[in-house]
């Protein structure tokens, strides 16, 4: 439970940061609605484009892997802010609450096994899929389905809870690293000598295995400021 624990809470802190402390009502500080629905299906549709589905162009391209797993959890990004956002506005408690509701489903058990095993392109599809669905549907949220349908597609993209973790770090941090540096306003350089910033990020990750994070941040200052030097 404890990484659980941990991700949520540096999730509401980013939150806190880029949207303002009263984010969970639905609003950021700006003004601006946000649709936590929205930014799943979405981020979903990116993540189906990871592999050549198109029958009528690249038909022998390979599946991006490594990038499956970048945008698997961009999307845990969005699952845990709308399920904290749930649980402040249905009053179901705090993240704490959330965390050890989490860890109780049953298919939370299938990512504390380790794993590096990759199901099909039409398995993990189908499983993103499914997520556009319970993302799309206007009744009531099925939080718990929700959440239990992306511990599957963890599974399928051969993640577990440690890299689910371990990645989804190192995208916090370069998420915060993007706010200081202009993604809001549309300065930001997000493609790196021609590499996405993720890209690096999770080399950056895969070359040091106990990099602490504010260690990764100063890495990606050092790759930014380089870039923007040249």
């Amino acid at each position: 439970m404890d990484k659980i624990l941990l991700m949520l809470q540096l999730q509401a802190q980013l939150n806190d940061a880029t949207n303002g402390n009263d984010w969970t009502k639905g609003i950021t500080k700006n003004g601006k609605v946000i649709n936590w629905r929205r930014c799943i299906y979405m981020e979903c549709a990116e993540m189906v484009d990871s592999f050549p589905w198109k029958h009528w162009k690249s038909i022998n391209q390979e599946a991006d892997w490594d990038n499956l797993q970048i945008e698997v959890v961009d999307v845990w990004h969005f699952i845990i802010s709308l399920a904290i956002e749930n649980y402040s506005q249905e009053l179901k408690g705090g993240i704490e609450d959330l965390a050890i509701n989490i860890s109780q489903l049953s298919s939370f058990s299938n990512i504390e096994i380790s794993n590096n095993e990759f199901a099909t392109q039409d398995e993990v599809i189908a499983k993103v899929e499914n997520i556009i669905l319970l993302s799309l549907t206007k009744d009531k949220l099925e939080l718990e389905n929700l959440i239990s349908e992306f511990f599957d597609l963890v599974v399928m993209s051969g993640l577990d809870l440690q890299t689910l973790y371990k990645l989804y770090v190192g995208k916090n941090i370069l998420n915060q690293f993007r706010q200081d540096n202009g993604y809001k306003d549309g300065s930001y350089i997000k493609v790196w000598n021609g590499e996405e910033d993720n890209v690096v990020m999770k080399r950056i990750l895969e070359q040091n295995g106990d990099i602490e994070p504010d260690v990764l941040y100063k890495e990606l200052i050092k790759f930014y400021l380089s870039l923007t030097k040249s």
